[in-house]
């Protein structure tokens, strides 16, 4: 269960979804009709030695056939394209909000000048440097980790770390928004918009509000499949207090927004979303994913 300012490393607690995420980016990318590719996600897996992850990446046919797969496929592809469009736009600062083993600073192809800041936890940050330096990796843009909790005065250590609130920013807000209580969550998107100015982008994957996470916390093993996570319920680190609606607070505060589906992504990249409990079989249908640009 979670508390006030526990923090995590990248096999525990919150870290550990992040390192099951790459462990399903692994899978998908030595497919043979992958929607994405991510070479590095497999050098952090083997790196943490976890048996779980690593055992199942031994058949990765399995994990691609879990149904959080072709979500975590179409999220993935969603994002790498609105960082992208942003910069084929001239954006050309990036900030990845709970990064964890995040790898487009290095899998992106990324306009010259291009800064792309990646923000989380020290101890995730620290081991994903020391692997990607293992591997002797190249950012394909000035990439700086922020090493700070986002519940904390994370844009202090943004702007120490260079970025310009005076310029525009592409903003992603990732498989995060159940992860921060409600309090966090609605300060986080005051704190962007303070950092925005005109014609900065921000995409956010976006479930609802806090009943969303208690259908999840109800039925968590039956979509996060039980093998994923050696039989925990990840589902006990989601937060469901009250919190402001994204799409709305955001149309309220001076950015123009569009939302999109499940239904509609799964569509835009020919990849079938996958069957959910009968429970959750609306969800695909409601908005899910949003991206918005400052006015």
């Amino acid at each position: 269960m979670r508390s006030g300012g526990d923090a995590w490393s990248i096999v525990d607690s919150v870290g550990l979804t992040a390192l099951a995420v790459a462990a399903l980016r692994a899978a998908e990318s030595s497919g043979p009709d992958a929607l994405i590719r991510d070479e590095f996600a497999l050098c952090f897996v083997e790196a943490t030695g976890e048996p779980n992850f690593i055992g199942l990446l031994n058949d990765p046919a399995s994990l691609r056939h879990m149904p959080i797969a072709g979500f975590m496929r179409v999220r993935t592809k969603f994002f790498d394209d609105f960082f992208l469009s942003a910069a084929a736009l001239g954006v050309r600062q990036a900030v990845i909000l709970a990064a964890g083993l995040d790898a487009r600073a290095y899998r992106l192809d990324w306009p010259p000048g291009t800064t792309v800041f990646e923000v989380d936890q020290p101890k995730v940050l620290e081991f994903k440097g020391e692997v990607l330096a293992e591997h002797d990796a190249r950012p394909k843009a000035d990439r700086r980790p922020v090493a700070v909790d986002l519940r904390d005065d994370w844009p202090a250590a943004l702007e120490a770390a260079g970025f310009d609130r005076s310029q525009p920013a592409a903003w992603s807000v990732e498989g995060l928004l159940p992860y921060l209580p409600g309090s966090a969550h609605d300060a986080l998107f005051a704190r962007i918009d303070e950092l925005s100015p005109p014609g900065s982008h921000l995409a956010v994957d976006n479930f609802g509000d806090s009943s969303t996470a208690q259908r999840f916390a109800a039925i968590g093993d039956r979509f996060f499949d039980s093998s994923l996570f050696d039989g925990n319920d990840v589902s006990e680190l989601f937060y469901s207090d009250e919190r402001a609606h994204p799409p709305t607070w955001l149309s309220e505060h001076g950015w123009s927004v569009q939302s999109a589906s499940s239904l509609d992504l799964a569509e835009r990249y020919a990849s079938p979303f996958p069957e959910l409990p009968a429970e959750l079989g609306d969800l695909p249908k409601q908005t899910a994913w949003v991206t918005a640009v400052k006015r």
